[in-house]
Order: structure tokens, then sequence, then C-alpha cells
């Protein structure tokens, strides 16, 4: 419950934490990054670290300057791309292993079948939507993987999602992240950015609880 109470209140205050790491870690921080938009994306059991509102904070921070900007990009679109591989490739070799393994707590078999549901909604294109959906964004890579996807129609549609979805939240975040209003009410815009990016999976739910 401690931990879960630490990351709740990381991601919440995400910008004063962030620039906590910056004074603490110097260029280290570079790697902290990296290997949180990494993990997040590349592994099924971390599919609850920070990612659409880091890399909102992020781009925020680069605009003050306390982070070069365009290293940074770079850095967490390789990262994301990465990730996304590496998880590719775990689904593909050992997801059925995994899966076949009793009373397993590695993978929630919910959020598997939210997944393929995606999957099924969308076609090969998920892997690009599923970028901007939490959780779904985790498991959408491995699930291609266990279905034997092509990796090189897995790998355009992993670009094009990993450069896009950085590239806009990075943006963002370097737009708006520092006009006033945001400044002030940052967390109210993290409790939004989380709320807006939840809404493709909530909304389906909701309606086939209305169906029932």
């Amino acid at each position: 419950m401690e931990f879960i109470a630490l990351l709740i209140d990381f991601i919440l205050h995400i910008d004063k934490h962030l620039v906590e790491i910056i004074q603490n870690y110097g260029t280290w921080t570079y790697l902290i990054l990296f290997l949180i938009i990494f993990s997040e994306t590349g592994f099924v059991v971390t599919p609850f670290l920070p990612g659409d509102s880091l890399l909102f904070a992020i781009g925020a921070l680069g605009a003050k300057g306390a982070l070069d900007f365009k290293s940074a990009i770079v850095l967490l679109i390789l990262a994301a791309v990465g990730g996304n591989t590496l998880n590719y490739f775990i689904g593909k070799t050992i997801g059925h292993k995994i899966l076949a393994m009793r009373n397993s707590r590695i993978i929630k078999k919910e959020y598997l079948n939210k997944t393929h549901a995606f999957y099924q909604k969308h076609g090969g294109k998920a892997i690009i939507l599923s970028r901007f959906v939490p959780i779904i964004r985790t498991f959408a890579p491995f699930v291609a993987g266990l279905g034997k996807m092509s990796f090189t129609r897995y790998s355009v549609y992993n670009v094009i999602g990993g450069v896009s979805w950085v590239c806009l939240f990075m943006f963002a975040g370097y737009f708006i992240g520092n006009i006033e209003e945001v400044k002030n009410n940052f967390t109210y815009v993290i409790f939004a950015i989380i709320f807006v990016s939840l809404l493709p999976t909530i909304v389906p739910y909701l309606q086939s609880k209305r169906r029932r």
C-alpha cells in the first residue's frame, strides 16, 4: 500500500518530483527517464508506470531549459520503440508459457482480454492507437507477439506509434505546460490527461454493462 501511495503521489505531482530528480541526478536523469518509458512499454508487469503524464511534464521542463528537449525527445522515442520491440519478442517467444502457468500473477487476464478486444475492433492499427491508452499500450505488443504478427508489419506500426506518442505529449507539454493557468493547476491537468487517455477503455465497458 505504501508503494501505491508513493506511485500516486509521484504521478500527481510529477512536475515537482522531476525537478527533484534533475537536481539530484543531473545528466543521469536522462537514463532514469529512458528506463521508465522503456519499462512501461517493454514489460507486461509494469503497466502502472507513468507514460502520458511523464512525457507531458518532461516537455514542460524542456521548455524552461531544465532539460535538453531535443536530446530527451530522441532518447524517449528510442525507449518507446525499443520497449515495445522487447515486449513483442517476449510475447512471441515465451508468451504461451507465461499464460499456461497456473495461478500466474504475472499477467492479469482482464487486461489481456481488453487488449484482444481492442485488436478485434481496430486491427493492425491497434498498435498505433494503443500507444495512447494506458495499460493496453503495455499489453498490445505482447499480444502482437503472442499472435505471431509479422515483425516487419509490427515494426512499421511500432515506429509510427512510438514517434507519434512521444512527440504529441512532449510537444504539448513544451507549448502549453508553462502557461500560467496550467502551471498553477498542474495536478488537475495530469488528472485530465489520465482521464482522457482512459476513455477508450471506460466507454466500451460502460456500454457493455448497459447492454447487459
